[in-house]
């Protein structure tokens, strides 16, 4: 079935250039060139992805990701314009999968699109196939998690995660007191042969601590063992 994408960009040059080889890779495209009108078609008709720009008219791309996280979980990509933008879309943003910065190979968004795709796939056909008695439901103290429904609560209470930071957690959750190099963690999260360096991974450590601390300000399950990796922690 054809996958459906959803490309946000105030640039016209990018909207065409982008939608044309999206759609020459046999993607069904869909183009919006400001934030308002985008946020409003993605949650009524949601996409199988997002690629989202940071920097638009009337409503930016945090803006846009923070309401649409409010009610979908669909996969996003944001494409940032500058260094310093970088920082922000990865520690800031609530909800983004991946990133790329502007400018980009089309190559390279077309690798990133195909990956993000294929984890998400992935994930949604685990929880189809497996039947309810069969269920790897994770519990380590307050955590638990449920990978068949994607679901992650906290000492009783629900968190939304991507499914990317979901595929972390679950990788730091299935070993407590194991460590996890950045490189294991890239290859649980990404699963492709799609460059992604060090700092992706710790910005997504960053949301999930964030995500935890918005329940539990004193979370600390996630540790950092710097120059080694994370671990999870369990209490």
């Amino acid at each position: 079935m054809t996958a459906s994408i959803a490309l946000v960009d105030d640039d016209r040059n990018i909207l065409a250039s982008v939608s044309m080889t999206l759609q020459s890779e046999g993607f069904s495209v869909r183009v919006y060139s400001d934030g308002k009108t985008a946020l409003n078609a993605l949650l009524e008709s949601p996409p199988d992805l997002v690629v989202l720009d940071i920097k638009m008219p009337i409503m930016d791309g945090m803006e846009v990701l923070r309401r649409l996280r409010e009610k979908s979980m669909v996969p996003v990509i944001f494409l940032t314009s500058k260094d310093d933008e970088l920082d922000e879309a990865l520690g800031l943003a609530s909800g983004a999968d991946d990133y790329i910065a502007k400018p980009f190979s089309l190559r390279l968004l077309i690798a990133r699109i195909r990956a993000l795709l294929r984890r998400t796939e992935a994930r949604f056909q685990e929880k189809s196939e497996e039947a309810p008695q069969n269920s790897h439901i994770i519990v380590r103290g307050r955590l638990v998690m449920d990978p068949d429904r994607h679901q992650v609560s906290w000492d009783g209470e629900d968190i939304s995660l991507t499914v990317t930071e979901f595929l972390i957690l679950e990788a730091l959750a299935q070993r407590p007191g194991f460590v996890k190099s950045r490189d294991q963690l890239m290859d649980t999260a990404y699963q492709d042969d799609v460059y992604v360096d060090d700092r992706t991974i710790d910005s997504h450590i960053k949301r999930l601590r964030r995500k935890f601390r918005q329940v539990d300000n004193q979370f600390k399950s996630i540790e950092t063992l710097y120059g080694i990796g994370y671990r999870f922690a369990e209490e």
